[in-house]
């Protein structure tokens, strides 16, 4: 099975303006880590800042393309490999690979839960319903088909009152951070086929710039070995979102290095490292 490496450049809920250039920059560095050249789609703007349904539908036309594209790659039976600036770009992602793998355990790195639903939300923030939509709890206009119990939530620290309802039912997942997290993340795959989905802010603040910023996140060490644990399993894709280009407007870039080696377990699911 070959790669498919795709960069997302349009908005999709974004605060600010580092993560597209982020996200350009975590896929030039996985271009050159595989030899592998880069689909692009959609094309900067300054970002909005505002609730949830217009940003929603002025990304609607990008999400859509890129939703596209990965039916095209997943059609072909290439492997998806994403540096996808913000969570809600999931919205267009996830119902492609849930309507492909129905039994498909999809991994949520995250310091959130992303399960709100426009009902639900306190921040009406487009970023808390990322999850929410493929699950079918909201129609986004891109589809649903993730069944919650398919989910692992591992990092989350900063949940919302819906959000702890749902995992409190027992019908979603949640790893915590701190110890025997592998572990707990090696039984709730329970040998499953894994899609992963990696929001930066679920490392502890100050590894890497992100939006959103809560203590007591997963380290570089505890990402590695929670990377060890999926490639045990069968990996059918990976995104990568909210990482930031600096820790600032218009401060110097950051390099991604560091959490790239991190990932190198599973990123040797994708292929052989040029």
């Amino acid at each position: 099975m070959t790669t498919a490496l795709t960069i997302f450049q349009g908005l999709a809920g974004d605060h600010n303006n580092l993560a597209i250039p982020g996200a350009r920059s975590i896929g030039e560095h996985l271009g050159k880590l595989f030899d592998l050249p880069a689909v692009t789609i959609g094309s900067p703007e300054p970002a909005l800042n505002t609730e949830w349904r217009t940003e929603l539908n002025h990304a609607l036309p990008t999400l859509h393309k890129l939703q596209q594209h990965f039916r095209k790659v997943v059609a072909r039976g290439e492997k998806p490999l994403s540096a996808t600036s913000r969570c809600a770009v999931s919205l267009a992602t996830l119902p492609v690979i849930s309507a492909l793998h129905n039994d498909v355990c999809i991994v949520w790195f995250d310091a959130h839960a992303d399960l709100n639903t426009p009902a639900s939300t306190t921040s009406g923030y487009l970023g808390g319903l990322a999850l929410s939509g493929p699950a079918g709890l909201w129609d986004s206009g891109l589809g649903a088909g993730t069944a919650l119990e398919d989910i692992v939530l591992v990092g989350q620290r900063d949940l919302d009152p819906f959000e702890v309802d749902l995992i409190q039912s027992g019908r979603v997942c949640h790893i915590k951070p701190g110890g025997g997290l592998a572990e707990k993340l090696r039984l709730a795959i329970a040998g499953r086929a894994v899609y992963v989905h990696l929001d930066c802010d679920v490392l502890e603040p100050g590894i890497v710039p992100t939006d959103y910023v809560h203590p007591n996140g997963l380290s570089l060490e505890d990402l590695r070995s929670a990377c060890e644990v999926l490639a045990e399993s069968e990996v059918l894709g990976l995104e990568i979102a909210e990482f930031q280009n600096s820790w600032v407007v218009d401060g110097p870039p950051v390099s991604p290095e560091p959490l790239i080696q991190s990932l190198l377990p599973i990123l040797r699911k994708f292929g052989q490292l040029a």
